[in-house]
C-alpha cells in the first residue's frame, strides 16, 4: 500500500527492477549527489546516467565472473562507489563494499575481509593506485583491479542478470567494533523488504531530500542513506564522513542549503554539533526542512536529544523530527522505529540515564525478548537479549556456518517457536516500546551493579569540560575481588597541562561514584584522537581493552587504585 505522497512505479521485486523502471520513465531526474569539498564542489547523476554507468560496469563484470561471484568494492566516498555497487547487482555478482586503506595506515581490516570474502577481482578508482602499489608489495598475491572510471562504454552489451529475491546480493562485513569482521549475506529479498520498511516508517516520498554524511561502507550509510533514496525515488546528498568529522557544521548547512527533510546519524554525530558549533556559527542556519532526524547505530542519549533541540531550536529544528530506531547488518538495517509523528518516548531508568524509546519490530517481523541461558521469553519489563525474525533478517555469515547456526537459528526452548537471529543486544519492551539496554558481550557487574560502557562513557564525557565527548571508553579487567571497572578518556588539549591533569582523575572516580554508586580501578588519559573506533566512529572497546593491558595506549596520565598517579614521560 501506498502511503500519502509516495508515487506509483511498476511492480518490481529487486532493487535493479527499480532502477531500471526509474531510468526510463524518469531519466532526467536527480538521483545523487556527492559534495567534494564538504560544501560547494558538487557533482550530480541523474536516473539515466545512473543506470548506463551501471550498465557499463556490468557488462564488464559479466565477462569477468560467474553469477554469484564476490567482486571487492574499494573506492573513497564518491558517486563512483555506488555506480560500482550497483555494477555488481546489475551484473548478478555479489558486491563486497570495504573501507579503503589508507597510505602508511593498517590493513588489517581491509585483509581479513579479502580473506573472508575470497574474490578475485576488486572494482577501484585511479585515486588509490598509490595504496595498491603499496600493498602489493607485501601481497603474496593481489587481486585482480578493474579500474572502473577507464571502462569504456559497452552499456549496450548488458545482459540482465538472472537473479530473484532469494539471490545473494551483496557481503555487509560487521564494523568489528566487538570482535572480527563477519560477512552478513544480504539477499536481494533482504534489501528489497527493509528498503520497503524504511520507506513506509519514513514517509519517504518524491518530495523528501536526503542528506547523508554516513561512510557508505556500513549498513546505515549504504542502504539508508543511498539505496533507499533510489529505492523510494527522491534526491539525496552524499559528502564524505571526514568532511563531517572535521567540520560538523558543514552538515547542517547543508541540510539547510538544499532543505534536507531527512538526514540523521549516530547519537555521538549530534554530541558534536552542540559541542563543535559555537553559536556564532550557528547563524544563518535554516533546519525548519528537517522532519527526520534518525538517531542509531549506538544507545540514544536522552540528555543529548536535549541539548541538540534546545541549541538548534533557534534555527527551526522541531523536536519531534528526531526518530529513535534500532536496527543491525544481520537484519539488513532497519529493525524497529516508531511513527513519523511520534515524539521520542523517554523512561527513566536508575541509576542510569534515562532510556530512549526505539519504537515498535518492522512490520512483518517479531521481536521477542529471551533469557539469553534459558531462551525463555522475558515477561514485559524485565531485561533480556533481543531477537528477530522476520524477512528483512539475513541468511547469515558468510563461510560460517557454525556461527550462522548459533546467531541466526535459534529457537525458543519451551515453544519450539523460531528460528530468530539473537542480536547480542540487550533490551526490553515496556507497553510495546522496545528499549535497547546495551550489548551482552560489553555488560560489566561492578560493585555488585549491572553497569553498561556506553551509560559510563556518557556520564564521564559530560561531567567535565575537559572531556572531550565521544572521546571515552569503559571495559572491566580482572582485578582484587573479580571484575574491575577501567575508564580511557579523551582529554582537550587545552587541559594536557600536567598540573590540569589529576583533577580530571578525579573528576572521572567522582562522575561514577556520583551517578552509579560504584569505584573506578583504573583511569588512563589520552590526547584527542586516541581512541580507535571503526570507521563508522563506534569506539572499539575491545581493542581499547587489550591495548590498555598492552600497554600501548600511550596515555599522558594513568592512574590505578591503591597506587600514587603515574605521569607520562
Amino acid at each position: 500500500m501506498l502511503h500519502k505522497g509516495a508515487e506509483p512505479v511498476a511492480p518490481a521485486s529487486t532493487l535493479v527492477d527499480r532502477l531500471r523502471w526509474r531510468a526510463e520513465h524518469q531519466s532526467s531526474r536527480r538521483a545523487l549527489s556527492f559534495l567534494l569539498d564538504g560544501e560547494h564542489d558538487i557533482r550530480h547523476l541523474t536516473y539515466a546516467e545512473l543506470d548506463h554507468t551501471a550498465r557499463v560496469i556490468a557488462a564488464h563484470l559479466q565477462r569477468l565472473v560467474q553469477p554469484g561471484e564476490r567482486v571487492l568494492l574499494a573506492y573513497p566516498p564518491g558517486l563512483a562507489y555506488v555506480t560500482a555497487f550497483l555494477g555488481c547487482l546489475y551484473a548478478g555478482a555479489v558486491a563486497v563494499p570495504t573501507y579503503p586503506p589508507r597510505p602508511n595506515r593498517s590493513w588489517t581490516r581491509f585483509e581479513a575481509i579479502a580473506r573472508d570474502a575470497k574474490p578475485r577481482f576488486m572494482l577501484t578508482s585511479s585515486d588509490l593506485e598509490t595504496v595498491w602499489k603499496q600493498g602489493d608489495a607485501g601481497a603474496a598475491q593481489p587481486l585482480h583491479r578493474v579500474v572502473t572510471e577507464a571502462l569504456t562504454d559497452c552499456a549496450a552489451d548488458w545482459l540482465p542478470p538472472d537473479v530473484n529475491q532469494a539471490s545473494l546480493a551483496f557481503l555487509q562485513y560487521t564494523s568489528g567494533s566487538t570482535g572480527t569482521p563477519k560477512g552478513v549475506m544480504i539477499s536481494h529479498g533482504n534489501l528489497w523488504h527493509n528498503l520497503g520498511v524504511i520507506q513506509s516508517r519514513f514517509e519517504h516520498s518524491a518530495q523528501s531530500v536526503g542528506v547523508i554524511w554516513l561512510p557508505p561502507y556500513h549498513d546505515m550509510g549504504l542502504i539508508g542513506g543511498i539505496l533507499q533514496p533510489l529505492y523510494a525515488g527522491f534526491p539525496v546528498v552524499l559528502m564524505s564522513p571526514l568532511a563531517c568529522i572535521q567540520r560538523p557544521l558543514r552538515w547542517l548547512q547543508a541540510i539547510t542549503r538544499y532543505r534536507a527533510t531527512t538526514s540523521g546519524g549516530p547519537n555521538f554525530a549530534y554530541d558534536w554539533c552542540v559541542e563543535r558549533i559555537s553559536e556564532a556559527k550557528r547563524a544563518g542556519l535554516d533546519l525548519s526542512s528537517w522532519d527526520v532526524a534518525f538517531n542509531g547505530a549506538e544507545p540514544i542519549s536522552a540528555a543529548t536529544l536535549d541539548r541538540f533541540a534546545n541549541a538548534f531550536a533557534p534555527f527551526g529544528f522541531r523536536r519531534q523530527a528526531f526518530y529513535p530506531c534500532y536496527g543491525l547488518a544481520e537484519s539488513t538495517l532497519y529493525v524497529a522505529g516508531g511513527g513519523k509523528a511520534a515524539s521520542p518516548v523517554i523512561e527513566p531508568a536508575p541509576p542510569a540515564r534515562p532510556r530512549v524509546g526505539c519504537g515498535q519490530p518492522a512490520p512483518g517481523h517479531q521481536l521477542v525478548i529471551a533469557h539469553p541461558e534459558t531462551r525463555t521469553p522475558c515477561p514485559e519489563g524485565e531485561v533480556g537479549e533481543i531477537w528477530v525474525r522476520g524477512p528483512s533478517v539475513a541468511q547469515g555469515y558468510w563461510n560460517q556456518p557454525a556461527e550462522t547456526e548459533t546467531t541466526f537459528q535459534a529457537y525458543l526452548a519451551e515453544s519450539g517457536e523460531g528460528p530468530f537471529l539473537r542480536t547480542g543486544d540487550l533490551g526490553l519492551v515496556q507497553r510495546g516500546e522496545l528499549f535497547v539496554t546495551g550489548r551482552m558481550k560489553e555488560l560489566m557487574i561492578i560493585d555488585g551493579r549491572n553497569l553498561y560502557p556506553h551509560d559510563l562513557e556518557h556520564t564521564v564525557a559530560q561531567y567535565h569540560s575537559g572531556f572531550v565527548a565521544g572521546g571515552g571508553v569503559a571495559f572491566s579487567i580482572d582485578g582484587p575481588g573479580g571484575e574491575r571497572l577501567v575508564i580511557v578518556q579523551e582529554v582537550k588539549r587545552e587541559y594536557l597541562q600536567k598540573t590540569a591533569l589529576p583533577p580530571l582523575v578525579s573528576a572521572v572516580r567522582q562522575a561514577i561514584a556520583t551517578e552509579y554508586e560504584a569505584s573506578v580501578y583504573g583511569v588512563a588519559l589520552v590526547k584527542p584522537g586516541c581512541i580507535p573506533k571503526t570507521s563508522s566512529g563506534k569506539p572499539q572497546r575491545l581493542q581499547c581493552r587489550q591495548a590498555y593491558l598492552q600497554q600501548t595506549l600511550d596515555p599522558v596520565l594513568t592512574w590505578q587504585a591503591e597506587t600514587r598517579d603515574v605521569p607520562a614521560n
